[in-house]
């Protein structure tokens, strides 16, 4: 089977910021042991930017944009080359995927990346792969690499999502502040777990944390993949969960599912404003799946452009839907609450067109 393994920076490097080697070699011994068992684990690391700091002698991570690209671009050779020593200590051969968001979003791309995994597995490679921060346009991150993780678990249809960090798993509350915390063991797929807000990086050196894992989960679940949260600490902890041991925080897999594109929409993109709707527009978008129509508009928040992610709220001002607009704020503003035959000539009759729009869990 198809195992992704996500692996973040406060579990690849040391306090000084540089890259623990003997936490890649643990992972790459781990990961031999998988394709010993002859699975294909694709690995998705994170690093790059610690890596990069402590190469380059900053004594914290930065915060401007072009300094976390130049020490990226420095550190992603370096943690690649030790991955690449690892691997072939265990006779397999590394391969570096460097993936941006449009590998997402966009089909044409989408597809290429996912034909060069497929071709690098059949070919017994592993892939490591990173977001291409060194020449990210907008901003660093994509986000996190966890939610890479979960849409590249979704692109090869895998069978399992591991994510490796620094706690256990998943607890009723942050283990590291409360005594009382307990680990959750397993998380249903219409589990409310899957929608809280929880804690966001504290170690000074990755960009995720819990929060981000829940979302990475909740796209993997969406996906039909199940999820694993688990300790890097652990050794053999991936080759264990893959031969079925109960570690860490399992996520069943959801019923539902749904396409990139849509996984994209609802978990990823970021949203430039919102579209405020009546309530017969919400109950035809969440009962008839119907795309979103000028007349059924109210109100128009924030200065977005055509083709941009927005919110979609209801009279109550609660988030009930994302989609990508078809037309901008200004355009819309001209034609809200209007009806098809009154709109202007050339103009798109939907406001958000149901291929581009997701229903959101309740």
């Amino acid at each position: 089977m198809k195992v992704v393994v996500k692996i973040g920076s406060s579990s690849l490097t040391r306090a000084d910021g540089r890259i623990d080697h003997n936490a890649i070699s643990q992972l790459c011994e781990d990961v031999a042991g998988v394709v010993a068992q002859g699975h294909q684990p694709i690995v998705v690391s994170s690093g790059a930017v610690a890596a990069g700091v402590g190469a380059v002698g900053l004594e914290a991570r930065p915060t401007d944009l072009e300094t976390l690209q130049a020490v990226s671009a420095v550190g992603q050779s370096r943690l690649m080359g030790v991955y690449d020593d690892e691997l072939a200590s265990h006779g397999l051969v590394g391969a570096q995927v460097l993936l941006d968001p449009l590998d997402f979003v966009h089909r044409g791309q989408y597809l290429h990346a996912r034909k060069t995994l497929e071709r690098l597995l059949a070919l017994r490679c592993v892939p490591v792969v990173n977001e291409n921060d060194a020449i990210a346009s907008s901003e660093l991150r994509f986000g996190d690499n966890d939610r890479i993780a979960a849409l590249i678990a979704h692109s090869l249809n895998a069978d399992l999502l591991i994510l490796l960090t620094d706690l256990d798993g998943l607890y009723t509350s942050d283990p590291r502040v409360s005594s009382d915390a307990t680990l959750v063991e397993t998380v249903s797929a219409d589990d409310p777990l899957l929608s809280i807000q929880a804690s966001t990086s504290k170690s000074g050196v990755g960009s995720g944390g819990m929060a981000s894992k829940l979302v990475a989960a909740r796209i993997a679940s969406w996906s039909g993949v199940r999820t694993v949260i688990a300790n890097a600490q652990q050794r053999g902890a991936v080759s264990a969960i893959v031969s079925g041991e109960r570690i860490g925080t399992t996520f069943e897999a959801h019923h539902r599912t749904l396409t990139a594109r849509k996984l994209w929409i609802a978990f990823a993109a970021e949203t430039a404003g919102r579209i405020v709707v009546d309530d017969g527009a919400r109950v035809a978008l969440t009962t008839k799946n119907t795309s979103l129509l000028p007349a059924g508009v109210t109100g128009v928040e924030g200065a977005f452009v055509a083709g941009a992610t927005v919110e979609i709220v209801g009279a109550d001002g609660a988030v009930f839907a994302r989609g990508m607009s078809a037309l901008s704020a200004a355009e819309l503003l001209d034609v809200e609450g209007k009806q098809t035959s009154a709109l202007p000539q050339g103009m798109h009759h939907e406001v958000v067109h149901r291929d581009d729009l997701v229903v959101l869990p309740e």
